[in-house]
């Protein structure tokens, strides 16, 4: 069975051949890029995110995104004040809210913004700061000013790893320092993320797994890492899959 990492102990055991053996067999499989090690164990997938583009993320596992998007604005009802991160997750759901009533949503992402100005039914605070190039979104003190004086019924968070003992992080540390302030002042967090954010450690550490009450991502998701999750406590949603939806 096709496993995501394995332990060096469980594959000395498997061939019958030292740990030495396999950790040298392993190094050369690293050098060549078919695995990357980490703490006495192979890992399939490089286990760290790395920053890119705004452009570049959008064309990333955009069909997944546009289903997950879709899901989060069925969240949305009347009378929410919602806070938006940043991030292409984000930017699908903000194309995809579309309130009968008025909303009043607070954004970090410049790209979000502008889609929601398109409805006139959307009330929309533009959180100013330092702005990020990468991602078109703010950060910095000024971003994090605001917020303390709000609260949120919703925020919609972007992330770029989830993993299960690490927790959510981003590739950017005065990111991660604005979206812990986000949590503080919402009254649920709510985790945007395609199935390939599993696994993955950005830089920055936002916030541990306890602190998220829901994660929204794909079918491509593992059952593995699925049960994990539930079993914290967290309600999973596979968007797309009706069946799987909870509404907060």
């Amino acid at each position: 069975m096709k496993q995501s990492s394995v332990q060096v102990s469980e594959l000395a055991e498997l061939l019958n051949v030292s740990s030495v053996t396999i950790r040298k067999d392993l190094t050369e499989l690293e050098k060549n890029g078919r695995l990357y090690r980490s703490h006495g164990k192979a890992i399939l997938i490089n286990p760290f995110a790395n920053n890119r583009s705004v452009n570049e993320k959008e064309s990333l596992n955009a069909e997944e995104k546009q289903l997950i998007g879709m899901e989060a604005a069925q969240l949305v009802v009347p009378n929410d004040s919602i806070l938006l991160a940043s991030g292409t997750t984000i930017h699908a759901l903000a194309r995809n809210l579309r309130p009968a009533d008025k909303l009043t949503v607070v954004s970090a992402s410049l790209q979000a913004t502008e889609f929601l100005a398109e409805n006139e039914n959307i009330d929309i605070i533009q959180i100013g700061g330092n702005v990020r190039h990468s991602s078109l979104s703010v950060v910095g003190q000024y971003s994090e000013m605001i917020l303390r004086s709000c609260s949120f019924s919703k925020l919609f968070l972007g992330v770029d790893g989830i993993d299960l003992e690490f927790g959510i992080s981003t590739t950017d540390m005065r990111e991660a320092e604005l979206n812990r302030e986000m949590i503080h002042t919402a009254q649920k967090t709510i985790v945007l993320a395609d199935s390939s954010k599993f696994g993955r450690r950005g830089f920055a550490r936002i916030c541990g797994m306890d602190d998220v009450d829901m994660i929204i991502t794909d079918a491509h998701v593992s059952p593995t890492i699925a049960a994990a999750i539930e079993e914290l406590g967290i309600d999973l949603v596979i968007a797309g899959d009706t069946m799987a939806s909870a509404m907060l």
